[in-house]
């Protein structure tokens, strides 16, 4: 298989897609707020705290390579919501063989206060390593070529990552495709 131009991700239409590779992005990250807190009676200092953890997580994402950000919200209180950060991670420091990358993950991030669980699976995509945490589902696809890994960063900080939502977020990891 060739070098891919592109990937597609099958995400539901549920969730607010914010392309961090364009400069208005901030706007649509602000869009996304106001409209989660309009009409519910959130408190401005809720909706002014999740701006500001969104932002700061989209500046962070975009500063390791993130190209785009997807939010869910499942609060009704205007709480964090979920969200998906998809990144482009070249191989440089990082090995090239899933099984080297997933022993190399467990060993650059020790085990925090909650448990988490690294595997190597095998999707349509190709090979990648799945690390399930309380709130959080990384995974990350090799991609063909020697790129490196397409990262998807799942995060559930109300809900957690677990039943429906581990599989809500494991079917759109599983939706991976790429375009050559």
């Amino acid at each position: 298989m060739g070098v891919p131009r592109d990937y597609k991700l099958l995400v539901p239409r549920e969730w607010f897609r914010i392309d961090l590779m364009q400069d208005r992005w901030r706007a649509q990250l602000k869009t996304f707020v106001d409209r989660q807190a309009e009409g519910r009676n959130v408190p401005a200092e809720l909706t002014q705290k999740v701006w500001a953890t969104l932002r700061n997580t989209a500046e962070a994402g975009r500063a390791r390579g993130a190209m785009e950000f997807y939010l869910l919200t499942t609060s009704r209180d205007g709480g964090l919501p979920a969200s998906l950060l998809v990144s482009l991670v070249p191989l440089g420091e990082t090995p090239a063989d899933p099984q080297k990358y997933a022993a190399w993950l467990e060993v650059r991030e020790p085990e925090g206060p909650s448990p988490r669980q690294v595997s190597v699976v095998d999707l349509p995509a190709g090979t990648a390593v799945r690390v399930l945490g309380a709130t959080t589902l990384d995974v990350h696809t090799l991609m063909p070529g020697g790129l490196g890994y397409l990262t998807l960063s799942f995060s559930a900080p109300l809900m957690g990552m677990s039943g429906p939502m581990e599989r809500l977020c494991d079917a759109m990891a599983g939706s991976l495709r790429w375009v050559l």
